[in-house]
């Protein structure tokens, strides 16, 4: 077998590994996947993040064709994201929330984020989340305005995660970011560049630019605040760092177009 098909093959394999970690697609695997797996394919993030966005733009062209208002087309188009990656960073959100504000000590904040149930501070926190990100979609309205609008805001949110995954320490010796670790540096600049790309190419270069000094300010405020509530980073963090991101860039899309 030569170079050139072991190394797309590889790739293959890091695009599948995205897929099964972040969505709820039903593909098949054989071999079980480990953190160094996630770590390693951690720069198909964003594009696993354009296909979950294309999806949600699919549902809302078919709503509006059927004549829905933009509002419904919007919940119905956020609906099938959900559906899709299994609301696994709204569970981060939620969590994230429920345990900042709800613990006095970093052990009692950490205790709150493991714990399955969710709070007021939580229920909250996404129902914000949700609002912005319909209302956001719904104001775009033009089916040709929403679809580059959710590629871009999907594949940006993710495209952030390794970077911050990479700045902060986890917060915990055990959990799923304390076992998928650092990912690699060149993962992290793959997945930062594929993120800035999908951003140029949905909001175009000016809101752009834009987008990315908000996404960047994203980090810093997340990796501010994380480190100062629980000392480092965990999954929830970096789940409710990904909704941060995605209702930004969603809200820069309303307001430029």
């Amino acid at each position: 077998m030569t170079a050139p098909i072991v190394w797309l093959r590889g790739l293959a394999t890091d695009f599948k590994v995205g897929l099964l970690f972040s969505t709820r697609l039903p593909l098949h695997h054989s071999a079980a996947i480990g953190g160094a797996d996630i770590a390693r394919a951690s720069w198909t993030l964003p594009i696993v993040g354009a296909v979950v966005g294309l999806l949600g733009a699919v549902i809302y062209w078919v709503a509006v064709e059927l004549a829905l208002p933009p509002l419904a087309a919007a919940a119905l188009a956020l609906a099938a994201t959900l559906v899709a990656t299994g609301c696994l960073h709204e569970d981060g959100l939620a969590d994230t929330i429920d345990g900042f504000g709800g613990g006095a000590t970093r052990e009692r904040k950490l205790e709150i984020m493991r714990d399955s149930r969710i709070g007021t501070y939580g229920v909250c926190a996404l129902a914000i989340s949700l609002i912005l990100r319909m209302t956001a979609v719904a104001s775009l309205a033009d089916p040709r305005l929403v679809a580059p609008a959710l590629i871009a805001a999907h594949a940006s949110a993710r495209g952030a995660l390794p970077l911050f995954m990479r700045m902060l320490p986890n917060a915990r010796s055990d959990g799923l970011s304390a076992d998928v670790g650092q990912p690699p540096l060149a993962s992290i600049i793959a997945a930062g560049l594929l993120g800035a790309l999908a951003l140029a190419w949905g909001l175009g270069a000016a809101s752009g630019i834009i987008g990315l000094l908000l996404i960047v300010s994203a980090i810093g405020f997340m990796s501010r605040l994380s480190s100062h509530q629980i000392g480092g980073q965990t999954g929830d963090v970096v789940g409710a760092l990904e909704q941060i991101v995605e209702v930004v860039i969603l809200l820069t899309a309303a307001a430029a177009m």
